[in-house]
């Protein structure tokens, strides 16, 4: 195996000494200069001799024959690729004297009128003329040459033109040296390998083009418009890979320009033989901030590649402009992905995987990731708990996320509310052989993920319901507090709406909607603009819950309060109510503590007189439990009887009355 480490140093050391001899050419032509002013000042001889000594000396550090391991010097790369003339060529090599040497720098600065270690226009047109190159020409190129528009050259100091300073943006230098350096003030990204999955986006039309474009050098941009960031860099890494070519990314943060974020991409990408890549970021979380805005980026050559969600930037100018999609991949990709990141994963792992977490490549790469590090078998719950710890950290206001451990014999429903409930969570293990393989999703126009609507009077055990779905899902529960998701400001309820969707798919959990008439309640008749904006809200959730792919309950108390366009789009309208004299007795025999009951608690009794919801009686064998323990004995049925007359009171319902017949009296 070689030494890679020491490859790479070599490559450097040999990339270093080959700008130090092209300097060396530029000292020539400074110590001519200095030669011809005819100065009588001994430190003048002794700069030019300075000068020359160098230049030969650093022309001798260069080993015969060509480049090893590289193709082109990266100023040849700059040069080329920027379109600069070599008058301009000699100006970014004058610019660097200062920041290849100290003696070269101490001779810049004796000859600057401001003893800055800078060359001046003046002295640059000097050296230039040297070539034949007139001071017309350098005004040119200094006012308006390709160097000083993509910021290779840069003018301080507020003199005259030929009395300012010249010089590069730092670190520029040092990667003409070799150095791999990011650009001061750039937050770089290092682009991962492409995460498997993603052949089926390449062959995509509009793919392949963006492809021809990045592999011939074309000049355009390619937009890849995706909301998250992890998932558009991921496939302008795929992208990149299918042409063979290297990646240089830089984060854009808001109110930076486009076109200023180009340019500096642009000058570090072409020195490094790679294409550029912008990767804009939203003002702030919420889902419709802008981005920087609008960016001409017409002046750039060849391809420069733009990740930005769709809407946050408007490119102006003339460049072509290609905008890929980035739709979600199939379950066999999906399957295709976890086998590729976990090596050795069963192939009914994998498909139950990629069926119940429909994560981009991009995210089972990151999941797959965390799996391996911690060592943990690639199992559902698994990956389902990395997933959390990686997205649920930061969730919207009014949303908490819980993982219930209710199990499906905790619930005391009918038997066809039952069997919906599990044909819920049944639809999210099957979905990928009946959307992708049976390919209905194509021929019905079906949906990812299932709706439920549970109606019934309060206490009946609806939350409940969707603690036991989740738990059944293996997911966490995502319950939402709708209070402090509707707002009174306009276009406020569906920004918050969409930030809670987008953070229940990110964490694959179920998100619960309770008492969800405040949000899917019937549309009005518009009388003024606050009925207006409501029923926009009501078509944001229409269009929201088409999309939404994950595992959605809604509860109401009041069935008939729902929009039927909102029931029309429910794949199960389960409806729970209160539980009948057998269901009341489970309930008792569920909540009371075993072991602790006296033998004068009849639960028969109990379902018969009193035809209560599961959620008082809840309440009331857990009141008397505490009213037991309080007295240091077991639970009696006068407990009972108490906490059930509690319940009464608090609605201010007429109390039943007391068993006839009692078997122990206190």
């Amino acid at each position: 195996m070689p030494d890679l480490g020491r490859e790479l140093l070599d490559g450097v050391a040999q990339t270093s000494r080959q700008l130090t001899a092209q300097v060396a050419d530029v000292a020539d032509l400074l110590a001519n200069v200095v030669d011809g002013i005819g100065s009588s000042d001994p430190a003048a001889s002794a700069s030019i001799d300075f000068l020359r000594t160098w230049a030969e000396q650093a022309r001798a550090s260069v080993p015969p024959g060509p480049m090893r391991g590289r193709e082109r010097h990266p100023l040849d790369r700059l040069v080329d690729g920027l379109g600069l003339s070599p008058a301009e060529r000699r100006l970014v090599l004058l610019a660097g004297l200062a920041e290849e040497h100290e003696g070269l720098a101490g001779t810049l600065r004796s000859l600057h009128p401001l003893g800055e270690p800078r060359p001046t226009v003046g002295l640059s047109a000097l050296v230039l003329g040297e070539e034949g190159v007139g001071r017309a020409e350098v005004r040119r190129l200094l006012g308006a040459g390709a160097a000083v528009r993509h910021g290779v050259l840069r003018l301080s100091g507020s003199a005259a033109l030929f009395e300012r300073s010249l010089s590069l943006p730092d670190p520029l230098w040092e990667v003409l040296h070799g150095v791999d350096t990011a650009p001061k003030g750039a937050q770089r990204l290092l682009l991962d390998p492409a995460p498997a999955g993603l052949d089926g986006w390449l062959d995509h039309e509009l793919v392949r083009q963006a492809a021809r474009v990045v592999r011939d050098g074309l000049t355009a941009t390619v937009v890849v418009a995706a909301a998250e960031e992890r998932i558009a860099i991921s496939r302008v890494a795929a992208l990149l890979e299918s042409v063979g070519a290297q990646g240089f990314a830089v984060r854009v943060d808001p109110g930076r320009s486009v076109a200023e974020a180009a340019d500096q991409a642009v000058v570090q990408a072409t020195i490094r033989g790679a294409v550029p890549v912008l990767v804009l970021v939203r003002a702030t979380g919420e889902p419709d901030s802008p981005g920087p805005g609008r960016g001409d980026l017409g002046d750039l050559l060849g391809p420069v590649i733009l990740c930005a969600p769709a809407g946050s930037v408007r490119l102006d100018g003339s460049r072509p402009v290609l905008v890929l999609p980035v739709a979600p991949v199939s379950d066999v990709k999906r399957q295709l992905a976890w086998r590729a990141m976990l090596p050795g994963v069963d192939d009914t792992v994998a498909a139950e995987l990629g069926a119940q977490l429909p994560l981009d490549p991009a995210w089972v790469a990151t999941v797959a990731r965390d799996l391996r590090a911690a060592g943990q078998q690639p199992t559902l719950a698994n990956a389902s708990a990395a997933l959390r710890r990686r997205t649920g950290a930061v969730l919207p206001p009014g949303v908490e996320l819980t993982t219930p451990q209710v199990a499906w014999g905790r619930l005391v429903l009918p038997e066809e509310a039952g069997f919906q409930l599990r044909d819920a969570v049944s639809r999210l293990v099957h979905q990928g052989r009946v959307l992708e393989d049976w390919q209905m999703r194509r021929t019905a126009r079906a949906h990812r993920g299932a709706r439920l609507l549970l109606s019934g009077p309060p206490g009946t055990g609806k939350s409940l319901a969707a603690e036991a779905l989740a738990t059944a899902a293996q997911t966490d529960l995502m319950r939402v507090d709708l209070s402090q998701i509707v707002s009174k400001w306009l276009g406020e309820t569906e920004k918050n709406l969409a930030a809670t969707f987008d953070a229940a798919e990110r964490t694959r959990a179920v998100l619960l909607l309770d008492e969800a008439d405040a949000l899917f309640g019937s549309r009005t008749e518009i009388s003024d603009a606050h009925d207006r904006y409501a029923n926009l809200e009501t078509a944001y959730l229409l269009q929201r819950l088409d999309t939404f792919d994950g595992l959605l309950v809604l509860t109401t108390n009041l069935r008939h309060n729902i929009d039927a366009a909102f029931l029309r789009r429910m794949d199960f309208v389960v409806d729970v109510p209160l539980p009948d004299l057998a269901g009341r007795r489970e309930l008792w025999q569920l909540h009371l503590p075993h072991g602790h009951v006296d033998d004068d608690v009849d639960l028969d009794v109990l379902a018969r007189m009193y035809p209560v919801s599961g959620g008082w009686i809840r309440n009331a064998a857990l009141a008397a439990a505490f009213a037991a323990a309080a007295a240091g004995d077991r639970l009696h049925e006068h407990h009972l009887i108490a906490a059930v007359r509690r319940e009464y009171a608090k609605v201010a319902l007429p109390f039943p009355g007391e068993p006839p017949r009692r078997h122990h009296e206190h």
